[in-house]
């Protein structure tokens, strides 16, 4: 390691299957070329004991244990703090973070209802030393990176239309014991929405793409499952939502069409942009990680499109070839090293490549789409989101 590299200590707050995921992006460090920052995780927090035996046998950084949060907030080693909890969790937790002074890398969607997310919102305003993103890391992919460049070009001409999405199968088998994402009190109504929807709007709303109206199509597929103590339980929350979305910027008006799924039959981990231009459109998909498809148009021209692989090339350069495919896992490492990139260049301005993570501004903005889904269900309405307020 250089001797001059920059050390952030963090601190894990939910030791679940994402917390891990960082404990392995934080090894795999040594696979990032040129950076001058390294995360190295030095305490963690869960409520069951099992969950921080992990860091502790696995993550040799990792010399604090804590089963209150509080108390990880109270070390004065840890600068910053990765926190994963669930939904009902975030609006105290995440205050508790920024008011302690260390940054934060919160799970989306930065609380469980409009209201949480506004008393984040309002500490953040009160802390504002404190840098704080949300965890998306699916544009970090090299395709959708590739869009983000096309589209901040504008190479596209007049949008014709927008969709974007977020699909799992993970929920098909109806044997699948209820977790906490199915339940009001932990998940929240937004359903599906709140887990993913964050995902599919990033790259819209950092284009500026914000909708104007919603109408949506929310669906509650699977009405109960296992409790898994021999009984069945009621799904409370919506598996599939479609959000059709009517965008207006400063010189076009164009239809937005939004998904996320957690019943999509055949779709593991599907991430998906589509834009559709009158000079240029162009498409990625996680199904096809290596690929990314575009059609330049020009009139009485040919409408052909093009599917070239695409490299191995990322926001942060790595030791892999570019011939080699990108994965999930190297879009965790990235997204990532955007956040610790931030953190040494206090705000963005020192960043080695412009390209940041989620905004809590990002996060708030899904909230309004969220809560404007909900209330198009119940009333059968399309709903008017004022972004003035």
């Amino acid at each position: 390691m250089a001797k001059d590299k920059r050390i952030i200590r963090f601190g894990v707050i939910g030791c679940g299957l994402m917390g891990k995921e960082f404990a392995s992006a934080a090894a795999r460090w040594c696979h990032l070329t040129d950076v001058g920052f390294e995360p190295r995780i030095v305490a963690v927090c869960d409520a069951n004991p099992a969950a921080t035996e992990w860091f502790v046998d696995n993550v040799p950084s990792v010399v604090h244990a804590y089963g209150d949060y509080r108390e990880l907030l109270a070390n004065p080693d840890v600068d910053a703090v990765y926190c994963a909890v669930p939904h009902n969790l975030h609006q105290q937790i995440y205050v508790d973070i920024i008011r302690s002074g260390k940054h934060l890398l919160g799970e989306k969607p930065f609380g469980i209802d409009a209201e949480a997310n506004s008393a984040i919102a309002q500490a953040l305003a009160e802390n504002p030393d404190v840098i704080v993103r949300c965890s998306s890391e699916f544009p970090f992919y090299p395709g959708a990176q590739q869009i983000v460049k096309w589209v901040n070009e504008g190479r596209f001409g007049r949008i014709i239309e927008v969709e974007a999405g977020f699909w799992h199968s993970s929920d098909l088998d109806p044997t699948k014991p209820i977790n906490w994402k199915r339940r009001i009190a932990t998940n929240g109504e937004y359903g599906c929405m709140g887990d993913l929807g964050m995902h599919v709007l990033h790259l819209p709303l950092r284009f500026g793409w914000k909708p104007k109206r919603v109408r949506s199509l929310l669906s509650k597929i699977v009405p109960e499952r296992p409790d898994g103590k021999g009984g069945m339980v009621p799904c409370e929350t919506w598996d599939n939502a479609i959000l059709a979305c009517d965008v207006e910027t400063d010189d076009q008006r164009f239809p937005m069409v939004l998904s996320t799924k957690r019943i999509a039959p055949g779709h593991a981990n599907t991430w998906f942009i589509r834009i559709q231009g009158t000079d240029f459109s162009a498409e990625f998909t996680t199904k096809n990680p290596k690929q990314v498809a575009s059609l330049p148009y020009e009139p009485g021209g040919a409408q052909a499109w093009h599917v070239v692989d695409a490299p191995y090339k990322s926001a942060y350069g790595t030791i892999t070839g570019g011939i080699f495919e990108f994965g999930f896992s190297d879009s965790i490492l990235q997204m990532w090293a955007a956040f610790c990139d931030e953190l040494v260049g206090q705000g963005g301005a020192g960043m080695s490549q412009p390209f940041r993570c989620a905004t809590p501004e990002e996060a708030s903005a899904s909230h309004l789409v969220f809560t404007a889904a909900l209330e198009s269900e119940r009333t059968g309405n399309t709903i008017a989101i004022d972004w003035e307020e």
